[in-house]
Order: structure tokens, then C-alpha cells, then sequence
């Protein structure tokens, strides 16, 4: 056990010092506390302390952003509309018409996606060429840049059952998919497929690349999870580093002493190697 904590509350992230556990109050103090209860309240102080910490990023005051998981509903309000954090930081910090990409990461297995938050009903209009090609681009680039892999090999998944069995279950692999591999390998990008997801997980078949490209959330997270629920996630794509635990608030275990901490000690520690990765790169390659 940890018995000797040292806490530091600060006003301004200038004020941290090593050794501490530094924490800034973002709200007021008479803000109620209910363990394992959604409350507006709650809503509030968790969008304030996101704000404060995206305001010291963009001041350069901090090198990277670890977030814990949020209540997509609670925190909802005029100044968040979004889906999650994914998106929220995207809009913040993302070049002008530049796309970010949610992307798992484990020790077995690196997985991204074509379509994050999206209602399944929703899925299919996303899928598209301009859309799969983009996320391509950004997947090879932050495997290069972060993850030091010189020339990464990407499987790409399909996004009907049997990758479309030859268009007589979708055709969405036959006129969309297949064509964007295509391009991107004309573009130097190694990538491949289109797989039939579960084959391609339950064969083992993804431990033969770099990555895996997803098109939708569960299609690429379920295995990701059954396999690794330490994994971690990674907003790639942005000029900052930003990465999360890969569950979610859980109210069920808070204030029981039962949760593990795993997920969230993987994202510290995966945000400083890809700052260090990133600042490596960068040297090397300015020339």
C-alpha cells in the first residue's frame, strides 16, 4: 500500500513540483461528491478540470494530457456537444480540416478505427473512400512517428459479415474498401485485407501486422478488450499527446477499493515513451 502520498494543491501548473501529486482545483470547493452517482454537478466539474488542463497544453505548461474516463451524458452541456473526448480534443487542437484517429494500444495488438462514436444505424454512410483513406494515412504516419515502425504493415477489416462474400451479403468491400487498399499502396502506405473480422482475430492472423484498421467502434474494440483490458487509448493524429484508460467511469466499483488500476497506469506511462518517441523522430528526420 501507499502510504505516503504527498499531495500538492496549486493554483497554476507552474506552481508543480517533482515528487507530489500535484492538483489544481478547477471548481468550487462546496461542489458535492456522491461515490458511484451521475450528477449535473459532476458534469460540470469534469468539463472544467478538461478545459483547464487543454488551456495549459496549448500554453505549453504541460507536455501531455491523461485523461480519466468521462460520462458522456452528465457532462454534456453549451459549451461540450460531442461524443467523448476523442472528439472534444480534436475540435481543440486539430490543424484546420485534419482528422484525429482513436487508436487502442496494447503489447499484442494495436488497433484503430474508420468510425469512433457512431451509432451502428450511422455506420455504412461513413464508409468511404476519402474517409478510410484518411484514416490510413494517419494510422501509417503515427506508427512511424510514435511508435517507431519504419514501414508498417496494416490490416484493414471489412465491414460486412465474410468481408461481403463477393457482394452477396455487402458490397461496400467490393466498391469501397478493396479500391481504397489499392490507392493506398499506390501512395506507399502497406496495407491489407479487406479481412472478415472474427476469422482474423480468431485465427490469430492480427499478431502478423503493426496494426489493424477497424470500421467501426465494437468491431475493433471487443477483441482488443477480450484480449487486453489494460490496454490504453491514443488520440493520434494531433499535435499533442493525449491517451486514456480503455474502460469507462464504472459507478459500480467507486469508493469500494476494487478497481484496477492497470489501464490507467499503462496511458502515464505509453503518453511519456510517445513523447519521447515523438521528440526522437522529430530530431532525427529534421533534416
Amino acid at each position: 500500500e501507499y502510504t505516503n502520498i504527498q499531495f500538492n494543491i496549486i493554483q497554476d501548473a507552474g506552481q508543480s513540483r517533482d515528487g507530489r501529486l500535484n492538483l489544481i482545483t478547477c471548481y468550487p470547493d462546496s461542489t458535492p461528491v456522491q461515490l458511484g452517482v451521475s450528477t449535473p454537478e459532476a458534469g460540470q466539474a469534469s468539463f472544467a478540470a478538461l478545459e483547464r488542463a487543454c488551456a495549459d497544453l496549448k500554453a505549453g505548461k504541460v507536455h501531455a494530457l491523461v485523461t480519466a474516463p468521462i460520462n458522456k451524458e452528465n457532462i454534456q452541456s453549451d459549451s461540450f456537444q460531442f461524443s467523448g473526448h476523442t472528439e472534444y480534443l480534436t475540435a481543440a487542437f486539430a490543424e484546420e480540416g485534419k482528422q484525429s484517429l482513436m487508436m487502442m494500444v496494447s503489447e499484442t495488438m494495436r488497433v484503430a478505427l474508420v468510425c469512433n462514436h457512431v451509432g451502428i444505424a450511422d455506420i455504412p454512410a461513413q464508409i468511404s473512400e476519402e474517409h478510410i483513406l484518411q484514416k490510413l494515412t494517419l494510422l501509417n504516419d503515427t506508427l512511424q512517428r510514435d511508435f517507431s515502425v519504419r514501414k508498417p504493415r496494416i490490416a484493414v477489416l471489412a465491414l460486412n459479415p465474410h468481408a461481403g462474400d463477393k457482394g452477396l451479403i455487402g458490397e461496400q468491400e467490393q466498391t469501397i474498401i478493396r479500391p481504397t487498399i489499392e490507392k493506398a499502396c499506390e501512395q506507399g502506405i502497406w496495407a491489407f485485407g479487406p479481412y472478415s473480422a472474427d476469422g482474423f482475430f480468431g485465427s490469430g492472423h492480427f499478431t502478423h501486422f503493426d496494426a489493424v484498421l477497424a470500421m467501426y467502434h465494437d468491431q475493433g474494440l471487443i477483441p482488443f478488450k477480450t484480449l487486453d483490458m489494460s490496454g490504453v487509448n491514443f488520440t493520434a493524429g494531433l499535435p499533442i499527446v493525449r491517451t486514456s484508460p480503455d474502460h469507462g467511469t464504472a459507478y459500480d466499483l467507486a469508493g469500494k477499493n476494487q478497481a484496477n488500476h492497470l489501464s490507467f497506469a499503462h496511458a502515464l506511462y505509453a503518453a511519456i515513451d510517445i513523447l519521447h518517441t515523438r521528440k526522437q523522430n522529430a530530431e532525427l528526420t529534421q533534416d
